[in-house]
């Protein structure tokens, strides 16, 4: 007797999860996944907003409208160009920041802390000279905050765009609050704690932003040259046009990204929802009760198709590793 229609449905939805789990994950994502169950303290608990903002498929398009954001810092930019391999291994780099997420949003207390460690051990390694004869290093406050600021509010504003259930004005705050925690444990100085500082931090960085060549080098690659299969470059194509559409004008000049006027804003927008709907929909959110997602099951439990990692796509504050 033929499978119904639902069957096969349900079976590709699983197929292509976890393709996207693995991807994105890495081959250590099922063992971290399990680790990140265990019972235990946290530093979130499961009604915070960093969770519901972390677990929810449009980190797919403010992780690459962070990655676009942070490039225009010149001196964050040079030590990403000179230290990342995110040319050579993008997906190695999408894995590790996923894991960064999922511990520190997720993960125990020793998870998080252990997360944390590492990235600041990695950024004690990172320094250098930049062509106009600059120094730098990765674990320079001010470079930590901005990196911070970027990625914070790109999180957040994707997720009022595009998530299944955005934050009220108090959520925001939360959620602003919740990564200041995060920060700190980095050594961001006085990270943003509501949304009207972080915009305020915003404002204060952007006479130290331009598009470097390196910067529109990055952008080139995230946006028009994806190491991606040719299936799969239509979907990103969408996601891109997404994350484009939420940079403010002036950072998509820099960056020599296409303008987005009122009329492509009435395409990308809907195209924007359409592709971040398929990717929870692919990742089983309404499977696992995640419609709006929120975990509402145990406390420290982590649902079994959407575990943070699985929809982290943005950098680690800070991180060029």
């Amino acid at each position: 007797m033929p499978q119904p229609f639902t069957t096969h449905l349900d079976t590709l939805q699983r197929r292509i999860g976890q393709e996207l789990f693995a991807r994105v994950a890495g081959p250590e994502g099922p063992a971290n996944r399990e680790r990140f169950r265990k019972s235990g303290p946290r530093w979130f608990t499961d009604d915070r907003p960093i969770r519901r903002v972390h677990g929810d498929a449009a980190m797919f398009v403010g992780g690459l409208r962070a990655l676009l954001l942070q490039s225009l810092h010149p001196l964050a930019m040079i030590a990403i160009a000179q230290h990342s391999d995110y040319r050579e291994d993008p997906w190695g780099r999408l894995q590790r920041t996923s894991t960064f997420l999922a511990a520190t949003t997720y993960g125990t207390v020793e998870d998080a802390q252990r997360a944390v460690d590492r990235v600041r051990r990695v950024h004690e390694h990172v320094t250098g000279i930049t062509p106009d004869g600059r120094s730098y290093r990765a674990a320079d406050p001010h470079l930590l905050r901005w990196v911070h600021v970027a990625e914070t509010d790109s999180f957040l504003r994707c997720h009022q765009r595009y998530g299944a259930r955005p934050l009220d004005e108090a959520g925001c705050d939360g959620y602003v609050a919740d990564t200041a925690r995060i920060a700190i444990e980095l050594g961001v100085p006085d990270p943003p704690r509501t949304r009207g500082d972080l915009n305020a931090a915003l404002r204060a960085y952007r006479p130290e932003l331009r598009g470097s060549a390196e910067a529109r080098e990055a952008a080139r690659f995230l946006v028009r040259n994806p190491p991606l299969p040719l299936l799969a470059r239509g979907p990103y194509t969408l996601l891109a046009a997404a994350a484009v559409g939420e940079l403010p004008a002036w950072a998509r000049r820099e960056l020599r990204l296409p303008a987005i006027t009122g009329a492509d804003a009435l395409l990308v927008r809907p195209a924007g929802h359409a592709i971040v709907g398929t990717v929870r929909w692919i990742m089983g959110a309404r499977r696992a009760g995640l419609s709006h997602g929120i975990c509402r099951r145990n406390p420290g439990q982590i649902p079994r198709d959407l575990s943070g990692e699985g929809v982290a796509g943005a950098a680690a504050p800070g991180s060029v590793a």
